[in-house]
């Protein structure tokens, strides 16, 4: 116990003499010319005499030879010294411009506004996201650079929205690139002319979200059932209306009695899922031909589903969109209840910020701080 306190003094005196050492060495170096040469010749010397003791761990040499160099450096080479105050600017300077550099280069945290991608991510969760994967975007100018690679389909990203004035920053899932085809059946995805692979989880499930309307912002506790997706390698779950397994059921039964009950939930409880919601205007030109080859990227076309046999039942018509080169389609998690590209459009890569990672703070008005959900990976 008695060796502690002159362990500590020692380090701080080899501590002080290699500050000292790399003071005199940096004001000689600069300014040497301005010290007359015997004072300079004694500098070197002190400085080697000091160099030495610490080089052979010598401390009463140090002890002896740091109060001398460090008065003759205060005497000759004062101007070259930095005061209290300039070496905390400095610190403080280095440290915010690192920072800065960091946010715009390589990592930067957003917050997420809105239930749209619940469950994955819930209305407070605070992210950092990855923005040197898909490119270094140069802030002002926008203009990327050394892209590592193209965002693929499953992952979730930040971006910032197609055609918006504001310019404000989205969070979806991709689930479609370039030259892929996307389809809204029955309110199910489809990508390419296949399903997105799914399981239930469990048909009863409820979640906080809340009102955004401003008037009425307001937490409350919502219905769901909760779905288990797979895009890619990326395996996800998403939510449907609460009736959306009964739905399933009264679909697969078939026959008259099973499309009707179908398409009355369909009427009742999804509202999208008669179309895609693609609108018909300039960002959704409509295709040349109904129902034939796959049209140009960017445009939408009619297309009827096996089940048409059975007459216009809840999953016609519907419409099928090729994504544009250089553009990914995006969707939020919590399927009914998203402002996603089945109202806006697809996402070009130039708008795309980054890849979400993880969860670093979450706090909800409704409940407080998550401490569950901090650190959780985004997938």
């Amino acid at each position: 116990m008695a060796e502690r306190p002159a362990a500590g003094i020692d380090r701080k005196l080899r501590i002080e003499a290699r500050k000292l050492l790399r003071e005199a060495r940096v004001g000689l170096g600069r300014h040497g010319s301005q010290v007359p040469g015997r004072v300079r010749q004694e500098l070197d010397k002190r400085v080697a005499d000091l160099d030495r003791a610490c080089r052979e761990d010598d401390r009463d040499a140090m002890r002896i030879q740091v109060p001398v160099l460090d008065a003759m450096v205060d005497e000759q080479l004062a101007f070259t010294r930095k005061s209290t105050f300039r070496e905390y600017a400095e610190s403080i300077g280095i440290a915010v411009i690192i920072a800065v550099l960091l946010r715009a280069f390589v990592v930067e945290a957003f917050k997420i506004p809105s239930g749209s991608m619940i469950p994955t991510m819930e209305i407070g969760d605070h992210i950092f996201v990855n923005k040197f994967l898909y490119g270094v975007r140069i802030p002002i100018v926008g203009v990327k650079f050394f892209q590592y690679r193209k965002p693929e389909r499953g992952e979730v990203i930040v971006f910032e929205k197609p055609r918006d004035p504001e310019r404000r920053d989205f969070i979806k899932r991709i689930v479609a690139v370039a030259g892929d085809t996307v389809e809204v059946r029955c309110g199910l995805l489809y990508v390419n002319g296949k399903a997105v692979e799914r399981t239930l989880v469990t048909a009863e499930n409820s979640y906080w979200d809340k009102s955004e309307e401003e008037s009425l912002e307001s937490w409350g506790e919502r219905q769901s059932s909760r779905y288990r997706e797979t895009l890619g390698d990326t395996r996800f779950e998403t939510l449907y209306p609460s009736s959306r397994p009964h739905f399933e059921e009264q679909l697969a039964g078939g026959g008259a009695e099973g499309w009707a009950a179908a398409s009355h939930l369909a009427g009742n409880d999804f509202p999208s899922m008669h179309s895609a919601r693609f609108p018909e205007d300039e960002s959704f030109p409509r295709c040349a031909t109904e129902g034939g080859p796959v049209g140009p990227p960017g445009c939408y076309e009619v297309s009827l589903p096996e089940q048409q046999e059975h007459g216009q039942g809840p999953c016609v018509p519907q419409r099928r969109y090729v994504v544009p080169k250089d553009h990914v389609f995006a969707m939020g998690d919590n399927r009914d209840n998203s402002s996603d590209s089945r109202r806006w459009g697809p996402v070009p890569l130039e708008n795309i910020k980054g890849k979400a990672l993880f969860i670093w703070w979450s706090y909800s008005e409704a409940s407080g701080v998550r401490w569950n959900r901090m650190g959780s990976i985004v997938h």
